[in-house]
Order: structure tokens, then C-alpha cells, then sequence
């Protein structure tokens, strides 16, 4: 049961209400960002929520039980603190949201608590983003501690893998452009596979700081996961890092780094559990 202030209860008593929306964002990196739908600037213990910021969101719902509430926000780029490169360099992935309800003619009343949670990652498009809010239950949902799997745990280059990833990576210019998905370098010399699930950064040009994930990596041709924001162009410089599949055979073949594997490749999966004397391969 959610306690409002006196002033708030009587407030919320009469028959016309003068309410705003706000909501507060505190990213991973500590900032504090507040807005509001009101047609004007709103202060709030010592916050300032801005207004005019285009933010359009659907429907709250909250349900019994442990099923995950979910909110969708929609805004445009219409804020300095929201930049096109921010939010697509993850800076608001994963930040906390509270989302409440004040009188705007007397900020100091109190708030009307609506919804707290996390924002999702978030998409950008045409100038416009959409952002996902998962519940507090959303946690309860996550798997705690580790589970056997066939791939390896680890990500390339981090204390468990412990690779050096300086001698994985390398630097280069782009020859030719095929989309914002897909560019070539002749120069490259590595073999078919050797970047994807790999990492590159843009180091000049439009998308200097843009860092994507390498979907396939084939003949001097890098294809992307997601495109990037702006356009690629001829004469654009990168840092790229190889990438891991995390298969065993990779681990071994590409990193001689199979002391450090963390999967369990060789145990039996649910094929083998419920093999029968007819579904059993004769190899």
C-alpha cells in the first residue's frame, strides 16, 4: 500500500487535479537526469525536471503476482543530456527509472509514487528512441550463479579468459563502403572468421567513438550485427579486435587457450539423456 503526504491525499480528493508526470534516470555512471510532461520546468528535492522533452509513455500496469510489468517510452532527441551517440553507445542500457506524480502548482506536496525499474537497451531511429522499462520483478527472472554449457562463459580478453587482447588487435582504414551494415578493407590479411562476434571502433569520421559488434568477418569484409548511426566512408579509420565463437575448437585452434576454456563441451546434453537403442548413432 503506497502512503501519500496529507497535502497530496487532499490534493488527489478533488475533482479536478492539476498533475505532471515525472520521470528521474540515475545512469550507471552516477549522472541524475530528470523530465517531465509539463509544459514548464519542474524543481523537485533540489532536481531540476525538464520539460518539452517529447517523452511519450504507454500504458503503467502493475499485476498480482511475480509476472514482470513492462513500460514502453518513446521520446525524440530533443534534450542536450540525450544525445544520439549516448544512447547508442549504451550510456542509459540498464540505468534506473522512477517515475512518479507531483502537483505541479506546489512541487513541495509531496509525490505520487508510480513505477520504478530499469530501462532496457535502447533504440534509436529517425530521431526518435524507444527505450524499454522492465519491473523490479525482472530480477527475480535472472539465472543466479552458473549453469553448465557446451560454449565457453568467458568473454575474449577478460580474467577468466585472460588472453591479451593487444596482440588481437589491429588498425586500418576503410577501402569501400556496401552499407552502413557492411564495408571492405583489402588490406586485411587475417583469416575468414578471425573478427566475428569481434569488436570495432571507429576512430575518425562521422562515427569516431561508435564501437559494434562484427556479425561475420570474411575476405576484408566486415558485415555488422547493427548498423551504424551515421554514414561509413571511404578513408575511415578503425580499431578492430578478433573475436571468439566460444567453441572449444576455436579456443584451441586460434588462441591455444584451452587451460582457460570455461564450458563443459563434453558433457552430455538432453540428446543423450533420453537416447533410445533406435535414435542411438551407430558412429
Amino acid at each position: 500500500m503506497q502512503t501519500v503526504s496529507a497535502e497530496m491525499a487532499s490534493h488527489l480528493a478533488q475533482e479536478v487535479t492539476t498533475l505532471a508526470t515525472c520521470w528521474k534516470i540515475t545512469r550507471r555512471d552516477g549522472q541524475v537526469l530528470g523530465f517531465t510532461d509539463h509544459d514548464s520546468d519542474l524543481v523537485v528535492d533540489a532536481l531540476s525536471y525538464k520539460a518539452a522533452t517529447g517523452m511519450v509513455p504507454s500504458a503503467v500496469t502493475s499485476q498480482a503476482g511475480m509476472a514482470v510489468d513492462n513500460l514502453e517510452i518513446e521520446g525524440m532527441l530533443s534534450d542536450d543530456a540525450i544525445t544520439q551517440a549516448g544512447l547508442l553507445n549504451g550510456h542509459y542500457d540498464h540505468a534506473e527509472l522512477t517515475i512518479f506524480m507531483v502537483d505541479y502548482t506546489a512541487p513541495t506536496h509531496g509525490r505520487l509514487h508510480v513505477k520504478t525499474g530499469w530501462l532496457g537497451e535502447v533504440t534509436v531511429r529517425d530521431g526518435v528512441f524507444a527505450v524499454e522499462v522492465r519491473g523490479l520483478s525482472a530480477a527475480l527472472q535472472q539465472t543466479i550463479g552458473e549453469v553448465y554449457t557446451a560454449t565457453c562463459r568467458a568473454r575474449l580478453g577478460d580474467t577468466r579468459c585472460s588472453k591479451n587482447l593487444s596482440a588481437l588487435t589491429v588498425t586500418g582504414s576503410i577501402d569501400s563502403v556496401e552499407s552502413e551494415f557492411a564495408f571492405y578493407d583489402a588490406a586485411r590479411t587475417e583469416v575468414n572468421g578471425y573478427f566475428s562476434y569481434g569488436v570495432i571502433t571507429f576512430t575518425s569520421g562521422l562515427n569516431a567513438g561508435q564501437s559494434m559488434e562484427v556479425r561475420d568477418f570474411t575476405d576484408g569484409r566486415f558485415a555488422l550485427f547493427l548498423p551504424l548511426p551515421y554514414a561509413v566512408t571511404a578513408g575511415d579509420t578503425y580499431i578492430a579486435v578478433a573475436g571468439c565463437d566460444k567453441r572449444i575448437d576455436t579456443c584451441v585452434g586460434r588462441f591455444n587457450n584451452a587451460v582457460n576454456f570455461r564450458g563443459e563441451p563434453h558433457v552430455p546434453g538432453a540428446g543423450k539423456l533420453f537416447e533410445t537403442s533406435g535414435t542411438r548413432s551407430l558412429e
